[in-house]
């Protein structure tokens, strides 16, 4: 006799998945997905390149998020006829299967949860995260540097495409500053809870003294939308700078003035791109951060959404949403949430989720 009864586990699942269900509308998105399908069809489509790329982001992003909420419904249908084999065969082997896949779609079922309270106006883009180095010299940008390889890593775990758009190194240890492009579906809305100071405290590994350091830096997180090609930049608003890339301690990456800085002046907003192989490129780039940039700012009407969606992070005391703590009691702990994690490795080895849903079920709790 098996020791689990597993029906009152999927009967949650489908009722917690008919509510999911019902609040992506997936007939809308079929019918979207269907109307898109036939624009990309067109044999004229990529006449107009950045056209084309709306249509077929548009269409694959939704496409995406049809497939995972199918998906999971397909997988609770899956784990419901081996939890019947499991029984009438009295199986423990199977079984510990069957306990393996539900605390696989448990965890699939929060993610898509978490995701039904990403509904602002921009949270279904794709993002572009800056990371910047603070207050604290080394550490700061070492700091920085971890905290880059931290995103990277969670986009990685969860099979999403990057570009690490820019980067600018420290003379030192790590980076001063570094953007990358995250491309996928709602990447925007669920990284947006990232945004603001994070803090570092630690035994210096750059001191001879053994003495706690603290350190900052500040992230910023903005969608990256195909429709900012609608923002036009006169030539005479813009100052385009180029210059030779560079790779850790000064090194030439090539031998070619490829690296791209934009300066926008009625805003100040500075864009760089090098991580392309010619300056075309990189200043094609560029101006699509820029355009979304000045796309968003167009659309602010008060300054608290200015710094929800772009950030205006100081990287200092002040404005910190988190604390990585690497020396007594380790520990991470976010400040607004009160989520925390004693496994600060793990963290810095991309494991976020928890921080993530914690940070959007906050902010819908407090909008």
């Amino acid at each position: 006799m098996l020791e689990q009864d597993f029906s009152a586990r999927i009967r949650q699942l489908r009722a917690t998945y008919a509510d999911i269900a019902e609040v992506t509308d997936l007939p809308k998105l079929d019918r979207e997905i269907a109307e898109l399908e036939q624009q990309a069809s067109a044999p004229d489509l990529w006449d107009d390149p950045d056209a084309a790329q709306v249509v077929t982001s548009g269409l694959s992003h939704r496409q995406a998020r049809v497939r995972k909420v199918r998906g999971v419904e397909s997988r609770i249908d899956d784990v419901e006829v081996l939890a019947e084999l499991a029984e009438e065969a009295d199986d423990a082997d199977t079984e510990a299967e069957v306990l393996a896949e539900l605390t696989a779609i448990e965890t699939l079922i929060q993610d898509l949860e978490v995701q039904t309270l990403l509904s602002g106006e921009y949270d279904a883009e794709s993002a572009v995260m800056t990371i910047r180095s603070g207050a604290g010299g080394d550490d700061a940008t070492d700091f920085a540097e971890m905290l880059l390889r931290m995103y990277l890593r969670w986009a990685e775990d969860r099979g999403y495409t990057t570009k690490v758009l820019d980067t600018s190194y420290a003379e030192g240890a790590g980076i001063k500053s570094a953007t990358i492009e995250i491309d996928a579906p709602y990447a925007f809305g669920t990284l947006s809870v990232e945004a603001g100071t994070h803090r570092l405290a630690r035994i210096s590994p750059f001191g001879s003294a053994d003495k706690r350091q603290t350190s900052f830096a500040a992230v910023e997180v903005i969608p990256l939308l195909a429709a900012a090609t609608e923002v036009e930049i006169p030539e005479n608003d813009i100052r385009v700078d180029v210059y030779r890339s560079s790779g850790p301690g000064g090194q030439s990456v090539n031998t070619t003035d490829s690296a791209v800085r934009i300066t926008h002046l009625p805003t100040g907003i500075v864009i760089s791109m090098q991580n392309e192989k010619s300056q075309i490129q990189n200043r094609a780039a560029a101006m699509r951060l820029l355009q979304a940039r000045l796309l968003i700012l167009q659309k602010e009407e008060e300054a608290a959404k200015k710094k929800e969606l772009a950030g205006n992070i100081t990287a200092s005391w002040g404005d910190q949403i988190r604390s990585y703590f690497l020396y007594g009691q380790q520990l991470v702990k976010d400040l607004r949430t009160g989520f925390e994690s004693s496994q600060p490795d793990a963290v810095f080895d991309g494991d976020l989720d928890g921080f993530i849903a914690a940070g959007i079920r906050w902010r819908s709790l407090n909008k």
